[in-house]
């Protein structure tokens, strides 16, 4: 199982990659909860819309589905068609919603996974809150391990799932598809820089996965089998992980080894007044450079908390 993500143009790192996504677009999207509205920070149907218009737009990966088909498979759509609604919906000539009409399909958002919510630290001058989803593709019929990117898919009824592509530059300069631990190595090793939540995410998702970091032929029921324990893993711990709500904060200052540990189980900006709260067990491990966050590590926070107490008492 892989996940997509893109090599972006919008940070200060030029080997930055992130998830498929974007700003919310209330031409494209449709009404979006106003600031000061607890909604605004939950999953909801502009959320949704959303975040399959960018991922289209960045990666060219349509989540879509034929209006009348209730089945999970996805809408068959000729690569040149593709391409140029993707640009036309991209600079706003045409709503997504409309381009899909035309089709005869429509966007798959009952299929998007919360899987939680993401709000940037109080001492960024620029503040975001992003829905993070997951997407199951189709379970393929084909599945070819020698292309970089996994390209070849197909669903039970051949609608072919393009590679993910860049959108010339105008957010990314890269996009493919790698399995979770592929792309956790890479960070690790200094070749791409991942932000916290990305990697936290694909941590957690890799530790019910493949253990292989290269692509592989994977049959049906073993795919099955991957997804029917991420789904369990997601309905678990309180709350859930589609409800988690994370804004992160420096738990104690810097540590000995030069980095920082983020603690994940406030959801930030008053949100606990309604219920919200994020992951109390873990902490992110990241040292914060002019390269951007290096040495990251998941780890689970009693220890993290025990350490730094057998540091002190050495002092």
């Amino acid at each position: 199982m892989s996940t997509s993500m893109c090599r972006s143009t919008s940070t200060s790192f030029p080997s930055a990659h992130v998830f498929p996504g974007g700003n919310l677009s209330p031409e494209q999207d449709g009404q979006i909860p106003e600031v000061d509205d607890p909604l605004r920070h939950e999953d909801g149907p502009a959320y949704r819309l959303g975040a399959i218009r960018e991922c289209f737009e960045e990666s060219g990966i349509l989540l879509a589905r034929r209006k009348e088909s209730a089945a999970h498979t996805l809408l068959k759509v000729e690569a040149d068609v593709r391409e140029e609604g993707r640009k036309a919906v991209h600079c706003n000539s045409i709503r997504l919603l409309e381009w899909l009409e035309q089709l005869g399909g429509v966007a798959d958002t009952e299929n998007l996974i919360p899987f939680t919510r993401w709000i940037t630290p109080s001492n960024i001058t620029r503040r975001f809150t992003t829905q993070m989803y997951i997407y199951f593709l189709p379970l393929a019929t084909a599945y070819n391990a020698h292309s970089p990117s996994l390209s070849s898919l197909s669903d039970a009824q051949g609608a072919v799932i393009p590679s993910p592509t860049p959108d010339g530059g105008l957010e990314h300069t890269a996009a493919r598809f790698l399995p979770p631990l592929k792309w956790l190595s890479m960070a690790r090793r200094g070749e791409i820089v991942l932000f916290p939540p990305q990697y936290f995410l694909l941590h957690l998702i890799s530790q019910l996965l493949s253990s292989e970091e290269a692509p592989r032929n994977i049959d049906r029921d073993e795919l099955k089998r991957q997804r029917d324990a991420l789904m369990e893993f997601l309905e678990r711990g309180d709350p859930p992980w589609g409800d988690k709500c994370i804004c992160p904060f420096s738990l104690l200052g810097k540590r000995e080894d030069g980095r920082t540990a983020l603690s994940l189980e406030r959801p930030g900006l008053g949100l606990e007044s309604v219920g919200r709260r994020g992951d109390s067990e873990r902490v992110v491990l990241v040292r914060f450079s002019e390269e951007g966050p290096r040495d990251l590590e998941v780890a689970w926070k009693i220890d993290v908390l025990e350490q730094d107490e057998r540091m002190k008492g050495k002092l």
